[in-house]
Order: structure tokens, then C-alpha cells, then sequence
């Protein structure tokens, strides 16, 4: 009976032994997919008197530049709202402008950590209208800067009227 005992134990041991020298010193971590990988989205614009741009953008999260807002991030992180930098409606429309020469203004808000988009094309809301922005169709619950997109998105920037 002791024998057996011996015996037993030597197996199990022996057992273990093989599945930890087989198993991975130390688990290596796994890489992950950059959340701010760039996408196609399609940029729409209308005005007032109609269509001013359709276009396929390739867009990710990146710094904005306006002549009256200066310079600020707009990668999806603004205002906490994601946890990592995304692609965002406001980062598109500011690579459709550069990409197909047209020109956009916003005004920086710091207590809401994003731009209010206020001229697309040399068109304001002047007061009595304001560049709504929609993504499939929905307008967004937060800021341009704060939203995310992804591949396939419609974006639309519409002038809408108080």
C-alpha cells in the first residue's frame, strides 16, 4: 500500500511536471487594433439652397486648426468621451476641406472640450441657423469631436434653421 501511494504521487508529479514545462514561461500580452485606425466615411454637406459637397473621406482622430478656434485635438477623447483617440464627424470634415479645397470655421468651447462648427464653404448660421451634424442619418447626442466613427459611416453636416 505504501508502495502504491509512492507510485501514485510519482505520476502526478511526473504529470505535472510535463504540463508546466509545455506551458509558456510567461503569457505575453496581446496586441490590439489601433482604435483611431483611419476610415472611409462619406462627407455630406448641404446648405440651404442645396448640396455643397459629397465626397468619400479616409479619416482618424487628429488636431484641428481654425482661423477663429486655433488649434485643439479632436480625436474622440474630448471631453472623456472615449478612452482612446477615434476617428470623429468634426476630424472628417476637416480632411474633406483640406483633401477637396473647400474652407470650414468653428469656434472652440473649453467648457465642452469641442468646436461648434459655425461656416462650411464661406456659409454661416448668422443667428438663425446652425451646421447640424448626423451620422447614419441620427444627429449626434455630444460634440464632433467627442463621437465615433466607423468604417462605411454617413456623415452629414446640415444647415438647419432655429
Amino acid at each position: 500500500m505504501h508502495l502504491t501511494s509512492a507510485r501514485r504521487t510519482f505520476v502526478v508529479t511526473a504529470a505535472l511536471g510535463l504540463a508546466l514545462a509545455s506551458a509558456p514561461a510567461v503569457a505575453q500580452p496581446q496586441t490590439t487594433a489601433s482604435t483611431n485606425a483611419p476610415v472611409k466615411v462619406t462627407v455630406t454637406v448641404k446648405g440651404p439652397d442645396g448640396l455643397l459637397f459629397k465626397g468619400k473621406i479616409k479619416t482618424k482622430g487628429h488636431d484641428v486648426t481654425t482661423a477663429t478656434g486655433g488649434t485643439h485635438r479632436c480625436d474622440g477623447t474630448n471631453g472623456g468621451a472615449n478612452p482612446s483617440a477615434v476617428p470623429t464627424p468634426t476630424a472628417a470634415l476637416d480632411d474633406a476641406a483640406k483633401k477637396r479645397h473647400f474652407t470650414w470655421d468653428g469656434t472652440w468651447y473649453a467648457s465642452f472640450d469641442d468646436y461648434s462648427v459655425d461656416t462650411i464653404k464661406k456659409l454661416s448660421g448668422g443667428g438663425v441657423a446652425y451646421w447640424n451634424i448626423a451620422v447614419n442619418g441620427t444627429s449626434i447626442p455630444v460634440g464632433g469631436c467627442q463621437f465615433k466613427l466607423n468604417a462605411g459611416d454617413k456623415v452629414a453636416f446640415t444647415w438647419t434653421a432655429f
